[in-house]
């Protein structure tokens, strides 16, 4: 005997609160072939037990509300940028089953490079390409699948291979690469080729559930609202007539049986190894300092430095990284030159942190320093409650209008010119900063200016600018 059990799988949400009236049907048209899809893939996480450890990336497309229906880990990617994203998250969580949901428009066109590279590094990740050979979501747009001589809103009188080249056959060109292990296209289009759809699934999960490499299943699926049929059950007779004599399902690449299960490997080398292997020039002994002293709003700085060209902005910011590395901390510099308007703003992100930096990019800034008045006005909004602003006053003659941040005000273009050259300015404020923070001891400075200072011959007036910032600091301190 045997009991016949008919519920949603345990992957799927109950209800499916997209839109307004009955929450227990999906959002997709009539007809549409990602119900179907969710339906099995919903279906092989349960019974393969993997839900509990899978993350969904769903990309921009009628597949952008999976979220609403897949009760695993869900993340939002943008237009063609799923397989980037479903790498790192991979990558950093090994142990997870990484799912990319993509349809044709996303995949095939501006995730083409994106879709290639992962197949070509064999990614652990498992990718459902959805193939309906139109843009479904956005208003009926030609594709790159969208077939000869078929119709769309932006090829109203058929695509001409001449003009707009020939469909994109993605199973076909994957599977030319060495690194993919199974690739595979399937049709939804009757119950004998759901069968068989359903199977390639669970394979492509097992797939990677084994480790055994990078999977793609390819699904025709119809879109009924997206190509005119009269009926949906019009658009499964479309796929069979048109798109099966051009698309041929099938397998076209299966090599899990000789692939062998992928090994993560933890190959981080010691931090103090780093800057020998990216050939970072260092003092022969690194400090391994502690920021546990500094004040709260000191520690780990995240710092916007800005100003034009010529006023070292981002030679300022290569120092404090410089010298964050000399006292064994995680640093991270990332210029931005602003040639993108006549007298805009040069700026760069540094950060010095105790911890892993995650990203190198700086938005919400606890330190910001303006070289000139656009800077001021550019970034001060950026700057976290408590944060240090430190203002250019010889560029700036206005006050900021934040008054929930720290302000230090520094003249170092006039300071800098007392000492014979207004490109000292950027030293008297790093001498201002670490003199008012304790971030780097002043020592460290002058010892790492003749391993950031391309012109050794300016490291004296270099270390005179650094200490003359530092003691206006001390005077300002102590309220002199």
């Amino acid at each position: 005997m045997y009991e016949k059990i008919l519920e949603k799988p345990r992957s799927f949400y109950d209800n499916y609160p997209r839109k307004d009236g009955d929450i227990t049907v999906t959002h997709y048209c009539p007809g549409c072939g990602h119900g179907i899809a969710h339906k099995m893939i919903a279906e092989a996480l349960s019974d393969l037990n993997l839900a509990e450890r899978t993350i969904l990336i769903s990309p921009v497309g009628c597949s952008v509300f999976a979220y609403y229906y897949f009760d695993v880990g869900n993340i939002q990617a943008a237009h063609g940028r799923a397989p980037a994203v479903a790498t790192g998250v991979k990558r950093a969580n090994p142990d997870s089953i990484v799912i990319s949901y993509q349809g044709d428009g996303d995949l095939a066109a501006i995730g083409g490079d994106e879709i290639m590279q992962a197949a070509n590094r064999g990614e652990q990740i498992t990718v459902f390409f959805i193939n309906n050979a139109i843009y479904g979501m956005t208003g009926g747009q030609m594709a790159p699948t969208t077939l000869v001589e078929q119709k769309t809103t932006t090829s109203p009188y058929g695509r001409n291979p001449h003009n707009e080249g020939f469909p994109i056959r993605v199973c076909e060109l994957l599977s030319s690469l060495e690194a993919p292990v199974y690739i595979e296209r399937v049709s939804l289009h009757n119950s004998a080729a759901r069968a068989k759809a359903r199977k390639a699934i669970r394979k492509a999960l097992q797939v990677q559930a084994d480790r055994k490499g990078f999977s793609l299943v390819e699904i025709l699926s119809g879109c009924p609202t997206g190509w005119k049929v009269k009926q949906p059950s019009d658009s499964l007779d479309w796929i069979e007539k048109y798109m099966l004599p051009y698309f041929p399902v099938g397998v076209f690449k299966d090599n899990t049986e000789k692939a062998e299960p992928f090994r993560y490997i933890e190959n981080v080398p010691p931090k103090s190894e780093l800057p020998k292997l990216i050939d970072i020039p260092m003092e022969d002994k690194v400090v391994q300092a502690s920021m546990a002293d500094l004040p709260g709003p000191y520690r780990n700085p995240r710092i916007k430095i800005a100003g034009f060209g010529g006023q070292g902005v981002l030679s300022l910011g290569v120092a404090i990284a410089q010298l964050g590395l000399m006292q064994g901390y995680d640093v991270s510099w990332l210029p931005s030159y602003g040639p993108e308007m006549r007298g805009g703003t040069a700026h760069c992100h540094v950060m010095v942190s105790e911890h892993i930096i995650g990203s190198p990019l700086v938005t919400a800034s606890t330190v910001c320093v303006a070289m000139n008045k656009p800077s001021l006005e550019k970034f001060e909004k950026e700057l976290v409650p408590g944060g240090l602003l430190i203002t250019n006053t010889s560029m700036i003659d206005i006050e900021p209008t934040r008054k929930d941040v720290e302000w230090l005000p520094i003249p170092a273009t006039e300071m800098a010119s007392e000492l014979g050259n207004i490109r000292f300015g950027n030293m008297v404020v790093l001498g201002a900063y670490l003199q008012k923070t304790g971030l780097v001891p002043l020592k460290v400075a002058f010892d790492g200016l003749h391993i950031f200072l391309k012109a050794k011959r300016f490291i004296p007036d270099n270390e005179k600018a650094i200490q003359v910032g530092a003691d206006y600091v001390s005077k300002k301190l102590a309220g002199k």
